[in-house]
């Protein structure tokens, strides 16, 4: 099933701050898997902190060794009592879970160590689900009665964004609620199909902490 391109590592400074795709993980039946860093992107990183990914510590070079089994050590362990619940939460396709490239994809590698996250470039084919996240919350502050779970967004295609010509927009209604993460906003823009987002999860503490999207074709 051809549903995932290139999964990009992305990086930021904390909560609130700007999402830096400073990586990118490509994949082939004859090659493997190769990483290399966006040179460009990382240096504008660095001014905010950045430093290199553990086992990958040289900005110019392109990996083609061992790189899902570094990256493949941020996937859930298969001993652990709640497997079920995060293959649940993720929306794991079950006979696909033996596969790190997609299970990186699918659950975006995410660890409450560090701030890298790891974004796949999905492919709008029909039957493609995914989890993914509203950005901008931080700034919106919205409060926790605002959005529950089941709600289904609408979205708008925002490609005279400054920072990003792929960015989209998300409203409950006509009131803005968001934005959905880069690279994973890719999908609306090439998508034929109207793509449904529904409110998968929510995170609140007074206000509306971290909201995750149910994405859909």
């Amino acid at each position: 099933m051809r549903d995932i391109g290139n999964i990009f590592l992305v990086w930021r400074k904390g909560v609130g701050d700007r999402r830096i795709v400073v990586g990118e993980l490509k994949t082939n039946s004859t090659t493997g898997t190769r990483f290399r860093y966006i040179t460009d992107n990382v240096a504008i990183a660095e001014k905010h902190g950045f430093t290199p990914y553990t086992g990958f510590p040289y900005i110019e070079k392109e990996y083609n060794t061992n790189v899902l089994e570094v990256f493949s050590q941020r996937l859930m362990k298969s001993e652990r009592n709640d497997l079920a619940d995060f293959y649940d939460f993720w929306k794991v396709d079950s006979s696909r879970r033996f596969d790190p490239y997609y299970m990186l994809a699918q659950t975006q590698g995410l660890l409450p160590i560090d701030n890298f996250e790891f974004l796949a470039e999905f492919y709008p084919i029909k039957g493609l689900l995914f989890i993914s996240e509203i950005s901008g919350l931080s700034h919106l502050k919205l409060k926790s009665d605002e959005l529950s779970i089941g709600d289904v967004l609408n979205y708008e295609l925002d490609p005279k964004n400054p920072k990003d010509e792929m960015a989209v927009k998300l409203m409950k209604g006509q009131k803005e609620v968001g934005y959905v993460k880069v690279i994973h906003s890719r999908v609306f823009h090439r998508s034929k199909a109207r793509v449904k987002v529904t409110i998968h999860h929510l995170e609140k503490n007074g206000n509306i902490k971290r909201a995750f999207l149910k994405i859909e074709i």
